[in-house]
């Protein structure tokens, strides 16, 4: 289509590295994407989002279309400039938060309707509706209309939820129509059933997208199953286009999902740990609440050049974290995202050096060692 292309520049293994192009920006391949959720990446200017690497942002179809409305932010310009964010931006579809949040909601064929978790109002969403509010946002990246059943699910309840979401992909690719420099990436579904996930792949692949999801992971069925899923899953969708495993996650689920060839990924927990006093560092998490901390005048990560860590010592992220300022969610937020997006610089080097297998034991000695020792 115009204006968006992949182009996969080196491979280590199944992993590999490449370039997303969009009219707003290039994405650099694996990519990592931090969720704003509500038009805001929570404790977080944009410019300030940008700074830690970010090249493309994730935004929520179900709480914008409810608040403020995606009609409202159309007429304000689109998301883009709503929310000052200039480069690309991915929309989900709303269909795993109607899924998890909504009240009442009603599956049927046509769609789903369900009462909004903030006010209780009546709405209904559809693939078209979807696709239409999509375009008023004016993302970039669209994501098809699915539906991602809660696990556990009996083998029957996934294949009705897979088959569904087929019918809803094609229903999405023609609602979404014919728009220049925008994307519209289809979500494969089956749960942890191989035979599901191939009857979707190929179902996805015959209706044809821009780029392809991997959905219905990272959903409690532990990292073990969801690897096992991604060790055939994603080598059942065309290697010409972008691969995106949906809502992944911890800094080892991220790079076991690059090693199986996924390209993009987002995922809360970054800036929700941050909001809660835990850090990611090179030796593992960190909990800043722990008393440990509260006279030690070390950085958070010696390693990393993020404003937390070269401007402030444990003690003070420890004191304005156990005094409830703000400035503490905002320091180890922009710790936390930079230290995902220098993950994903470090693999994408690695893998453009042919070095990822060393990059990956190096990865997992420095997490082996633990945190610094207290003083």
């Amino acid at each position: 289509m115009t204006g968006f292309s992949f182009d996969v520049s080196a491979t280590d293994g199944r992993a590999r590295t490449g370039v997303i192009r969009t009219p707003r920006g290039e994405i650099r391949t694996p990519a990592f994407m931090p969720v704003g959720t509500a038009a805001t990446v929570k404790a977080m200017l944009p410019e300030s989002v940008r700074a830690t690497g970010a090249d493309i942002l994730l935004g929520n179809t179900y709480h914008l279309m409810l608040r403020p409305g995606a009609e409202r932010i159309a007429r304000l310009g689109g998301l883009h400039r709503f929310m000052n964010w200039d480069r690309p931006i991915l929309t989900d579809s709303g269909g795993f938060q109607v899924m998890s949040l909504a009240d009442l909601r009603k599956v049927t064929e046509d769609g789903v309707t369900f009462a909004s978790h903030v006010d209780g109002s009546r709405h209904v969403l559809s693939p078209e509706t979807s696709m239409e509010i999509q375009r008023l946002l004016g993302s970039d990246i669209v994501m098809a209309f699915d539906e991602c059943p809660a696990l556990p699910a009996t083998h029957d309840r996934q294949a009705e939820a897979m088959r569904l979401s087929m019918r809803w992909a094609q229903r999405s690719r023609d609602a979404f129509g014919d728009r220049p420099g925008h994307a519209l990436f289809g979500i494969m579904q089956g749960g942890v059933e191989r035979d599901l996930r191939e009857e979707s792949a190929a179902a996805l692949r015959a209706i044809g997208f821009d780029g392809y999801a991997l959905g219905g992971l990272a959903v409690g069925e532990g990292q073990a199953a969801m690897f096992g899923v991604l060790d055939y899953a994603v080598e059942l969708l065309p290697a010409d286009r972008p691969r995106y495993l949906m809502g992944v996650g911890k800094p080892d689920d991220i790079v076991g999902a690059v090693l199986r060839g996924v390209d993009m990924m987002d995922c809360v927990l970054p800036s929700r740990s941050g909001r809660t006093g835990q850090a990611f560092t090179l030796r593992g998490v960190v909990n800043i609440k722990n008393a440990r901390h509260s006279d030690d005048p070390r950085p958070l990560d010696p390693d990393c050049g993020c404003p937390a860590c070269s401007g402030y010592s444990r003690a003070y992220l420890h004191h304005v974290y156990r005094s409830g300022e703000i400035i503490a969610s905002m320091l180890m937020t922009w710790h936390n995202l930079r230290y995902y997006q220098d993950l994903m610089a470090g693999m994408r080097a690695a893998i453009a050096a042919g070095g990822l297998a060393d990059w990956v034991a190096a990865f997992e000695a420095s997490r082996a060692q633990g945190d610094l020792e207290p003083l």
